[in-house]
């Protein structure tokens, strides 16, 4: 885990760039001034700890070489694939395996690879830079581009700082777009002159003309309009196997390795699989003032049951509310997910032991485990009712608190005659059109302009319901909201983050499967509660999900009770 940035001005300031990231890479350092990109490298050492598995990695004769930031799965196997094709290897390091897999494929490398990544490649055989981000979108990838000039990083800090801040102007639609999802959506950024690389897509840069290619899908979930049939007990099986090998190849590393224990499913299928390989694994959990509200009893269950090194700490009000101007500094952009402040805390407390942790999110995408659908469910079947009721309504409900009785009876109204896109922006906690009007107003947003934009382009009518919502999911909340916060919280205190449940072949398998066998006996996450039936205890498979969110009091006197992305948007960014 690492992080970068690079450039092709030779006179912009690389090394404040990158002590703008430093907590990404305390391990090593290095600066590499190339006659036309410019790149530093800040590295947390994992694998391979001695120097030559530092990066910039060049190849043998220097023509080529790459940073990366992240993990190849699986690169023991790939290294001894290139072997027999006559390479030779002077590191341990994924880094060397994955650039001998370009120098050996080319463009065709991503491939044969699997991780959580952001790639950056410079090849002056043909001078292109090439730049690559992992599937699910683990790994965060940012560039700049002006003309002739082009930047790149593993955070936007790093840009801002890097070509400077009175270059950048800040993009309106972004901010409205954030009081929609809670994040800012790719491709966009808080800034009109920066983009993030959209998941599974590369990026190709000609410095001798100054073009930028337009960002290219390597791949896509391969949904499958009509899959085989398959047994439920034979489905269990295999997807057993699957997850058994991703925490496998995982939990490869040079330093020392936990687990976030949430006491969730997903989380606790992690553990279970990792005890089955490694004894006095290391877990970790954050828990709230009251059990009621909290995961922590079934954490600690599940640590008890794999004889876990179990560690423990709570989250107090207090603490809660001083760590929300910190969003701005760990995400560079508005973003407001207050599960971000719980996240934070347990990666500096699994910080104090080790420097890697397996975590389970991407579970809920993946298998499908949200409350969210059959809510969907619910309100799609009733009809809906035209956008001037919606504004009709809001007026009738905004002199009262959120929580007022009379406010909750409107909404509830407002939700039940929603639809599509619109509807799920509801569910998933954005703020409708008429709630914005305002903001509308004060960042000149075009009367045209599609709320629900990013929804949209990810909606599709053609496959089952809940199939629907979970790849919507995959391609917006997993990217934008979840694996954000986890990559930006544990980066704060440079620590790995891995989620083996986000490897390649259980993502394309548990897709491929009928939406009857995913949700076994129409049940959230069924086929994996099957698969993991008297592995796990009953109560931890079918209890309700709580999530990771902090409880609802613990903000409740923020601004009276405002949705938490406008609180940050009027407190840190307006």
């Amino acid at each position: 885990m690492c992080g970068f940035v690079g450039g092709t001005n030779p006179d912009w300031n690389y090394e404040a760039a990158m002590q703008e990231i430093a907590h990404r890479g305390p391990d090593a350092s290095a600066l590499h001034r190339g006659d036309v990109i410019q790149v530093g490298f800040r590295r947390l050492a994992i694998i391979d700890l001695a120097d030559e598995a530092n990066q910039p990695m060049f190849s043998a004769d220097r023509s080529v070489w790459t940073v990366f930031n992240g993990e190849i799965y699986g690169f023991i196997e790939l290294r001894k694939q290139l072997e027999k094709l006559g390479f030779v290897f002077r590191t341990r390091s994924d880094t060397e395996v994955l650039l001998n897999a370009y120098l050996e494929w080319g463009d065709q490398f991503i491939d044969h690879v699997d991780g959580m990544f952001a790639i950056a490649i410079w090849d002056s055989r043909v001078r292109r830079l090439k730049l690559f981000r992992d599937r699910p979108g683990i790994k965060p990838l940012y560039y700049f581009h002006s003309g002739r000039e082009f930047a790149f990083a593993s955070e936007l800090k790093a840009i801002e700082t890097l070509v400077g801040p009175e270059r950048l102007s800040v993009d309106p639609t972004a901010l409205y777009d954030f009081l929609s999802y809670r994040y800012v959506p790719a491709p966009k950024t808080l800034y009109q002159q920066c983009r993030k690389l959209p998941p599974a897509h590369s990026l190709e840069f000609d410095p001798q003309s100054g073009a930028l290619s337009t960002p290219k899908a390597y791949w896509h979930v391969p949904v499958a309009s009509a899959p085989p049939p398959i047994g439920v007990d034979r489905a269990a099986e295999q997807l057993r196997a699957l997850i058994s090998e991703s925490v496998s190849e995982q939990m490869v590393s040079d330093v020392p390795l936990g687990f976030f224990l949430s006491g969730g499913i997903d989380s606790s299928v992690v553990v279970a699989e990792a005890a089955a390989k490694r004894q006095g694994l290391a877990t970790f959990s954050i828990g709230f003032d009251s059990d009621e509200v909290s995961e922590t009893p079934y954490a600690r269950k599940v640590a008890g049951l794999f004889q876990t090194k179990h560690h423990e700490r709570i989250l107090s009000p207090e603490s809660a509310q001083s760590l929300l101007p910190r969003l701005k500094g760990w995400f560079d952009e508005p973003f407001a997910d207050e599960s971000a402040m719980p996240t934070y805390l347990v990666s500096q407390m699994a910080r104090e032991n080790v420097t890697v942790v397996l975590t389970g999110d991407g579970g809920d995408e993946v298998f499908g485990g949200y409350r969210t659908y059959p809510r969907f469910e619910r309100y799609e079947r009733l009809p809906s009712w035209p956008e001037f009721m919606n504004r009709a309504t809001y007026r009738l409900r905004r002199p009262f608190p959120r929580r007022h009785v009379i406010s909750r009876v409107v909404g509830l109204l407002e939700l039940s005659f929603s639809s599509g896109p619109g509807l799920w922006g509801r569910i998933m906690g954005g703020m409708p059109a008429a709630e914005k009007a305002d903001y509308r107003a004060q960042f000149e947003i075009p009367t045209d302009y599609d709320d629900w934009w990013h929804f949209r382009e990810h909606w599709r009518n053609d496959l089952p319901l809940r199939t629907r919502l979970q790849l919507l999911d995959f391609h917006t909340f997993l990217p934008g909201l979840v694996l954000t916060k986890v990559d930006r919280t544990s980066m704060a205190v440079s620590l790995e983050a891995r989620v083996p449940l986000l490897a390649r072949r259980i993502i394309e398998f548990s897709f491929s499967l009928s939406e009857q066998t995913r949700y076994h006996q129409g049940q959230l996450k069924g086929l994996l509660k099957t698969a993991y039936r008297g592995v796990l205890p009953d109560d931890v498979l079918d209890r309700r999900k709580k999530g990771f969110g902090i409880p609802r009091y613990y903000l409740k006197d923020l601004d009276g009770g405002k949705p938490i992305q406008e609180h940050v948007l009027q407190s840190l960014y307006l």
